[in-house]
């Protein structure tokens, strides 16, 4: 029996599900859907406390950040920007009194549309937005202020969005340094500060400038810089200068902290993909889930699920199929629905498009189907608390 049970928080484009596994991993429980059916495009949890925070929104509802601190049974809303929904409002009474909708000020206005991404750094809450900002808060989600320094950023004006639009979907820390973060946003690439926001770095550059031009993708490596279309960032536990992306053209290791990356993409079926995870105590082992290309369909290469794992930090991968579809595959994980937990040995899960949850007890080698039917899945992270 294991001291610690872990449970998925999933979000979706109807709501936030939590789904409970047993001490073994291998009987699961789905609840939900949360969260009033807001579109949930992240979620994470306290281990300590249990707390749970689920972020989303939309041009209809504003952005937001639910809160539930008796495991996801009940969840209170942090509203902090205007939608559609309160213009409506405003000119229809009825349908204020309908929605108990009050005219109080938000936060923030109009400024962003979605919450994309949600990160607990020490005794802080962060929030990257919908256009790209990052917010924080020193009260467990309950208010809000912004990071001024990104957007003071000199290359901000430069900043394209990805197809999805302008979004900081990556916050990651030095467990060491709370004040030490690397966000990823598409399409700007990699940042990192050291002093908790006030000042910020880019760091997108090639380590080896040979790889400057790989494939005639417009997503490609060139002019010095891998492309600024990261889709997803992780960081390796015990090394914390060395970092793992997925983006829109290939996947890429640094070991210096972002300063300089290099092609890991070789022996993989595609440049293109979303999710990527590491290892919990291994920082050389990481897993991602290739698809077959942004024109393609953004399905797994020849239509059969396949999980690819590299035990050398890139230099070889092989597939992981076993328990996932082979033939007539077709769904799309996106960059913040795949995690994995700290058990030995470790857990991998991943959510789909069709609304499939898989899991696998043994670090990829075998996968089975634990939630099917949910809505589009958005992001699957881990929560793992104490069992009895």
């Amino acid at each position: 029996m294991s001291d610690v049970l872990v449970s998925l928080l999933v979000g979706t484009t109807k709501g936030a599900f939590v789904i409970e596994g047993d001490a073994e991993r291998s009987r699961w429980t789905v609840r939900g859907p949360f969260c009033d059916g807001w579109p949930i495009n992240h979620a994470v949890g306290d281990p300590a406390t249990g707390t749970m925070w689920a972020a989303g929104g939309g041009d209809w509802s504003g952005a937001g950040v639910w809160r539930s601190t008796d495991g996801g049974r009940s969840w209170t809303l942090s509203r902090l920007t205007r939608g559609q929904m309160d213009q409506w409002a405003a000119e229809d009474p009825e349908f204020a009194a309908m929605i108990g909708w009050s005219d109080d000020p938000l936060p923030f206005g109009d400024e962003f549309s979605q919450i994309w991404s949600l990160a607990r750094i020490g005794d802080r809450l962060y929030a990257g937005t919908k256009p790209a900002n990052l917010i924080v808060s020193e009260d467990e989600g309950e208010s809000w202020s912004p990071v001024k320094g990104l957007t003071a950023h000199p290359s901000a004006e430069e900043w394209s969005p990805g197809a999805a639009g302008l979004v900081l979907h990556t916050i990651l820390a030095d467990p060491r340094n709370p004040d030490r973060i690397w966000i990823g946003i598409s399409a700007a690439g990699v940042f990192f500060t050291e002093d908790a926001g006030a000042t910020w770095e880019r760091r997108n550059d090639l380590a080896d400038p040979s790889d400057s031009g790989v494939g005639d993708h417009p997503a490609a490596a060139s002019d010095g810089h891998m492309g600024f279309c990261v889709h997803h960032v992780e960081r390796a536990p015990g090394d914390v200068d060395l970092l793992y992306q997925q983006n829109h053209h290939g996947v890429w290791r640094s070991d210096d902290g972002g300063r300089g990356w290099r092609n890991i993409t070789n022996g993989l079926p595609s440049t293109f993909g979303f999710p990527l995870a590491v290892h919990p105590r291994d920082p050389r082992t990481i897993w991602t889930l290739p698809l077959n290309g942004d024109m393609e369909g953004r399905y797994p290469p020849e239509a059969a699920a396949a999980v690819w794992r590299s035990r050398d930090g890139g230099s070889t991968w092989e597939a992981q199929r076993a328990g996932l579809p082979q033939q007539s595959c077709y769904f799309t994980v996106l960059r913040q629905a795949m995690s994995g937990d700290h058990c030995d040995p470790a857990g991998l899960y991943f959510g789909t498009n069709t609304g499939s949850v898989f899991a696998s007890r043994d670090e990829g080698q075998t996968w089975e189907e634990i939630a099917r039917h949910l809505p589009t899945v958005l992001a699957v992270e881990v929560l793992e608390t104490a069992g009895d």
